[in-house]
């Protein structure tokens, strides 16, 4: 595919293509103000070229289309101040692979939902946007992962929830998390042990952006969210009047290529190397995630059962 050189002071990722606006209506400034304060510590533009992870890539690959989701909460993916310039936990091991690699990324924005189906197409050549290893998705998708997440709840203060084992805690409530996740599919597909238990199901509600999503808990339009563990510890930490509730299921994260594809090695060779080297958790460090770190990288490995 096509690719172009990123270039800017700091080596961030660009976003371009589908525009930034929010599904909210936040645009790119907005987001950026949400987010004063997220670390900009340069981990990554030393990471030297390793030859022989390179080696691994198919013959003549310089550059690589990369989609990107942007849900405006880091440690997942948000905007600088400039309100185009890209940065989170995920952009840092794109961009880090990439060193590891010699290539050059060219970077797509698209929302979540959207980029799994379009890897099969060619649309992009991967996916970096907190993907889930779920055995679902690997029945159309290859995974290399790179760290450990998974799913979690957050919810107001003045909830009476706590820790949650059972959706069933959550029958009769308003459940916001983000279109086409991992959460989405797992609430939709349990909602009947609520109607089993002759209570009431529960509702969910998806978002394509993470401030609505948190703005509509905040205003009492939704009783808790399901997201990912670093995101809701993120979210409680930054803003008020939040408490996270609990893990509730963790799951391997990676990027994501269409079925079959031949990058799969050398990017997870990449990440090996990062493991290695102290680059890997450099990057854990600067986002305050080290409790993902994993030992080291697979291709699709199977669900967790957790």
């Amino acid at each position: 595919m096509p690719f172009t050189a990123i270039t800017s002071a700091a080596l961030l990722l660009t976003a371009c293509g589908s525009g930034s606006g929010g599904a909210d209506g936040t645009d790119a400034s907005g987001v950026a103000a949400k987010n004063a304060g997220i670390p900009t510590t340069d981990v990554v533009s030393a990471i030297p070229k390793d030859p022989a992870a390179a080696r691994l890539l198919p013959a003549g690959t310089t550059g690589l289309t990369v989609a990107v989701s942007v849900g405006g909460t880091p440690p997942g993916t948000a905007y600088l101040g400039d309100g185009k310039t890209l940065t989170g936990q995920d952009v840092d091991f794109t961009r880090a692979v990439a060193r590891v690699l010699g290539i050059k990324l060219k970077v797509e924005q698209a929302s979540f939902d959207a980029i799994l189906p379009a890897l099969g197409s060619g649309k992009y050549d991967f996916g970096a946007s907190n993907f889930g290893v779920t055995d679902e998705r690997r029945k159309t998708v290859d995974f290399v992962t790179y760290v450990n997440d998974g799913q979690g709840f957050a919810a107001r203060k003045d909830s009476e929830l706590t820790k949650i084992t059972d959706l069933k805690q959550l029958c009769g409530l308003n459940v916001a998390t983000g279109a086409g996740t991992t959460f989405e599919a797992t609430l939709e597909r349990n909602k009947h042990v609520c109607s089993d238990a002759g209570k009431k199901e529960y509702r969910v509600q998806t978002y394509g952006e993470q401030s609505a999503m948190w703005s509509s808990l905040q205003q009492g339009r939704s009783d808790v969210v399901m997201s990912t563990i670093n995101g809701l510890r993120y979210a409680v930490a930054h803003q008020e009047g939040l408490k996270f509730l609990n893990e509730y299921h963790r799951l391997d994260v990676g990027f994501a290529f269409k079925k079959g594809s031949k990058l799969a090695p050398a990017f997870q060779a990449a990440v090996n190397k990062l493991l290695s080297d102290g680059s890997y958790e450099r990057i854990l460090k600067k986002w305050g995630t080290t409790g993902s770190a994993i030992k080291e990288s697979r291709i699709s490995p199977p669900e967790q059962d957790n």
